[in-house]
C-alpha cells in the first residue's frame, strides 16, 4: 500500500521509513508543510502518517488542505502533543486516528493496517478464498492450511487486489502500490509478482481481464 510519511525530524524520519518498507508499505516521505500539500495534490495515497509540527505549514494546515481536496485518505496523526484537546481538535478537523509520541511501531503498523482495511469497507482482517486464507494484519497467507511464503513485493501486490475484491486494478495501479517516488520501476515488475503469486497459490486466485488488469474473486 501507498503512504504518505509526513515527518520533519530526520531521525525519526529515517528510523520509521526504514521500518515501513520492511513492513512492505511503498513510502513518500516529506518533512515540512508544503512539500506534504504538494505530494497529497500529485500522487494516490492510501494513507497518510501526519505530524503536526512541520515547518513552512502545520500539521493541521495540512489536514485542513487534505480533507478540502475531498479525497477520503485516512489519516493518522502521529504527533509528540498529547493534550487532549489537540487530539479532539485533529479528529473534529478529519482526522481518523491519533498516535502520541514516542509511539510503539507495532503499535502504529497496526493502527496504519486497520485503518487502510476501514477506507476498503472491510473490518476483517481474514480474507477468504477457496482454501485460502490471507490475513491482511500479520501477513500470513495458508493453503490448504499450510503456510505459503510470500515475498514483500508479492505480498503488496496480494494485499492491493484482496482490498478490493472484484474491483479490476490495472498494471499502473499496482505499480503504484508498490513503488514510491525513489525506486526503479522494471517495466514487467507486475507481471513477475503475479505470475510468482500464480505459481505459488494456484492459477485461479488472481485472474486477468485482457487489456485491462487484474482483479481477486469476491469471498
Amino acid at each position: 500500500m501507498r503512504v504518505l510519511f509526513i515527518e520533519d525530524d530526520r531521525m525519526i524520519g529515517e528510523s520509521v521509513l526504514d521500518q515501513m518498507r520492511h513492513e512492505g508499505f511503498a513510502v513518500d516521505w516529506v518533512r515540512d508543510g508544503d512539500a506534504a500539500c504538494q505530494a497529497f495534490e500529485n500522487e494516490s495515497y492510501d494513507l497518510v502518517v501526519l505530524d503536526l509540527g512541520l515547518p513552512l505549514r502545520s500539521g493541521m494546515y495540512v489536514l485542513h488542505k487534505i480533507r478540502a481536496s475531498k479525497k477520503s485518505t485516512p489519516v493518522l496523526i502521529a504527533s509528540a502533543n498529547d493534550a487532549i484537546d489537540q487530539r479532539v481538535k485533529s479528529l473534529n478537523a478529519g482526522a481518523d486516528d491519533y498516535l502520541v509520541k514516542p509511539y510503539d511501531l507495532n503499535e502504529l503498523f497496526a493502527r496504519m493496517r486497520a485503518l487502510i482495511r476501514r477506507s476498503f469497507g472491510r473490518s476483517d482482517a481474514i480474507f477468504l478464498c477457496r482454501n485460502i486464507s490471507i490475513n491482511t494484519t500479520t501477513k500470513e497467507v495458508l493453503l490448504d492450511g499450510s503456510s505459503v511464503p510470500i515475498s514483500s513485493r508479492e505480498w503488496a501486490v496480494l494485499e492491493a487486489l484482496v482490498a478490493r475484491p472484484g474491483a479490476i486494478l490495472s498494471r499502473s495501479q499496482l505499480e503504484d502500490k508498490l513503488f514510491a517516488w525513489k525506486d526503479d520501476i522494471n517495466s514487467n515488475a507486475v507481471e513477475v509478482y503475479i505470475h510468482g503469486l500464480r505459481k505459488k497459490l494456484g492459477t485461479d486466485v488472481i485472474k486477468t481481464v485482457r487489456g485491462m488488469g487484474y482483479f481477486v474473486a469476491k469471498e
